[in-house]
């Protein structure tokens, strides 16, 4: 066989793999026909999304391009979840990796497996990625990890700055709806008992994480962070600027010996067929970390640069892009850490290149952060930051002149405060905006902070009121040109809702001092470094019977005040062409708060799930609303579930949690 020629392969979409524990694990296979006469590496992709009917379409681009190219490629469901049995617990629980280490094993140990594997995942399985490599099972040589984060308290939907995501909410409710469904009926002859096992132990987990709002035992597991070193496996980390995890891939590079880094325009997907566009050949990317790792072919990729990122054209805000124009940089040694800072000083004229006279004060609306886009960009709907006007009319605002030439701002921006607040607890939303000829504000960066959280994450403490205290708030990582002739903005907040749960009383900030520290890189003149065009295999053969349609409507109510935002993403509903099972899904999410009232502030979502087959038809509906009066968090859910539209199973949760310096 010749080194460009295709193997044929072969697709398992049941291959059984049984626990120490007697667990079965339900896996889809794709492999060369002869690997038994000649084993290859496997590629092991480790996920409760569901391998028959929830991630397809990816897999079905993805697997097969690496198979004909000598890998097996494992996509596993984990426990309790699609076509696997047992039960979920929780995410990333020491049974999930454990769980994950046999199985790697047991891939080493197949007569058609050359003993080495790799873990590539997106997400969820970027997580356990480098958390089991964290646990250094010896056939685990190499690890592509996607979207994922190293600090599972600091940088996941949970918590940010030590701030309440409500994204806590909207993820656990997406969770409810998705592990709680039954597997394929045609895989298993006791599906219908499994479905009533999940449906009746299904954790509503919005409740566990709540009840850990500050970094403790809970988070630090998983958060490979605690010791980088006890990495050994090679990893490859990517991220997309329209992602909410874009912090990690410079953390990655700099924190993982031998990782390589690379970071595009893209939201959370994978980027050979990730919007905004341009996308890169990420499979020939993998594919030569793959070769060079687990094949021990020289591909070079040690000499690649430590950091390959997209910087970003300022262009005007959008709630969504199809395209971002920008280009390729590459850094030889490192990421971001090393770059050079500029700090400009927040004054009463503005940001200024020298300190001047500062007092601020700032007591912002409860809505505002209307215009800060979804915590996570997913669903490819309206989801990005819109303009920022409205929302730096809310805020403390402090601009520079038109600059005098392009800029580009590479790294995690620092802004230092010096603060006094009214209540003993607050929080603030700084954003770096870029400020167009006419005014229009497109945002670039941002970050919260809980002021409690000032000292860290761990043991949080109340304030003082009108005590001054100097804190430090961290912006999310970024590529972005600022043009020549543009303006720069800090504007600061303390509100950020729907992003943060807003705090129990409205805080008023008086700044008294303020620095922007800002990484600047040379300015890029072309793209230094490149990529192959994207390559994929044969698309996932479906049929189309209810059409996608997302949508994001804001409403005011006239005689309350109230304002709502209502999120509606219909996945629609479609047919496998192959095996003949029919899915949809629709979620809604409102949330409601009062300009004037922190504690009107309300999250509900609902999740309608469908699974259709030779006659049978299976329906969840979850729902969950979340609303807080000044010291108590309160949770409610309810699941039910239709077998052709009969009520066959419904629980009721409702919980009651105490806020801990949140």
């Amino acid at each position: 066989m010749t080194e460009n020629t295709l193997r044929e392969i072969e697709e398992l979409p049941d291959m059984g793999i049984t626990l120490s524990d007697g667990c079965r694990l339900s896996a889809r296979v794709w492999r060369p026909v002869d690997a038994g006469d000649d084993p290859v590496p496997a590629i092991l992709e480790y996920l409760p999304y569901r391998k028959r009917d929830g991630t397809c379409a990816r897999d079905a681009l993805t697997h097969p391009w690496f198979a004909a190219r000598g890998y097996a490629c494992i996509r596993v469901d984990i426990r309790g979840n699609g076509d696997s049995e047992g039960l979920m617990e929780d995410e990333y629980t020491a049974l999930e990796l454990t769980d994950a280490v046999e199985v790697i094993a047991w891939l080493a140990a197949q007569p058609w497996c050359s003993g080495n594997v790799g873990m590539m995942g997106i997400s969820w399985g970027g997580f356990n990625g480098l958390q089991v490599a964290a646990l250094v099972p010896p056939p685990l040589k190499a690890v592509i990890t996607l979207c994922s984060t190293v600090d599972r308290f600091a940088d996941d939907i949970h918590y940010k700055g030590g701030c309440l995501l409500n994204e806590n909410l909207g993820w656990g409710a997406t969770m409810w709806a998705y592990s709680s469904r039954a597997p394929d009926p045609a895989l298993r002859d006791n599906w219908r008992e499994m479905w009533m096992q999940r449906l009746e132990n299904e954790p509503f987990l919005p409740s566990v994480w709540l009840r850990h709002q500050r970094r403790d035992a809970y988070w630090r597991h998983g958060s490979v962070i605690e010791n980088y070193g006890a990495i050994k496996a090679k990893v490859l980390a990517i991220g997309g600027w329209g992602d909410a995890y874009k912090n990690a891939v410079p953390q990655i590079v700099t924190g993982i010996t031998g990782a390589k880094g690379i970071t595009g325009p893209w939201v959370h997907k994978y980027p050979h067929f990730a919007v905004p566009e341009p996308r890169i050949g990420f499979l020939q990317e993998a594919l030569r970390w793959w070769d060079h790792w687990l094949k021990d072919k020289d591909t070079g990729v040690p000499d690649d640069p430590d950091y390959r990122a997209f910087i970003l054209d300022g262009v005007r805000p959008e709630r969504w892009y199809a395209e971002r124009p920008g280009r390729w940089v590459a850094e030889a040694d490192g990421a971001t850490a090393h770059m050079p800072h500029r700090t400009l000083y927040l004054t009463a004229n503005g940001l200024s290149d020298g300190p001047a006279r500062l007092n601020a004060r700032v007591r912002s609306p409860q809505d505002c952060g209307a215009e800060a886009g979804e915590y996570c960009a997913i669903w490819l709907g309206p989801e990005m930051p819109g303009d920022q006007r409205d929302d730096d009319a809310r805020s403390a605002c402090f601009d520079t002149g038109p600059l005098e030439q392009d800029t580009d701002i590479f790294g995690a921006p620092v802004v230092r405060l010096s603060l006094a607040a009214d209540q003993t607890q607050a929080q603030i939303a700084v954003r770096l905006n870029h400020i167009h000829p006419d005014g229009a504000s497109t945002r670039i960066t941002y970050g919260v902070l809980n002021l409690s959280h000032r000292s860290g994450h761990s043991d949080p403490a109340p304030l003082t009121p009108g005590e001054i205290v100097d804190i430090e708030v961290c912006l999310d990582q970024i590529a972005y040109r600022l043009p020549a002739g543009h303006r720069l903005r800090v504007a600061i907040s303390t509100a950020y809702w729907p992003l943060i749960w807003p705090a129990p009383e409205s805080a008023e900030i008086t700044l008294t001092k303020g620095a922007l520290h800002l990484p600047v890189r040379r300015t890029a003149r072309g793209d230094e470094c490149s990529f192959a065009p994207p390559d994929a295999a044969a698309p996932w053969q479906t049929e189309t019977l209810r059409a996608p349609a997302k949508s994001r409507r804001r409403e005011t109510d006239m005689n309350s005040g109230e304002v709502h935002l209502h999120i509606r993403d219909d996945f629609g509903k479609l047919r496998d062409t192959e095996h003949g099972l029919i899915s949809g899904g629709l979620a809604r999410e409102t949330w409601s708060i009062h300009p004037d009232n922190p504690l009107s502030a309300r999250g509900a979502c609902h999740w309608t799930e469908e699974t259709e087959r030779d006659g049978i038809r299976l329906r969840t509906e979850t729902r969950s609303r979340m609303w807080s009066d000044k010291t108590e968090f309160f949770l409610e859910a309810r699941i039910e579930a239709y077998e052709n539209d009969e009520l066959v199973y419904e629980r009721d949760i409702k919980d009651q949690i105490a806020r801990d310096h949140l």
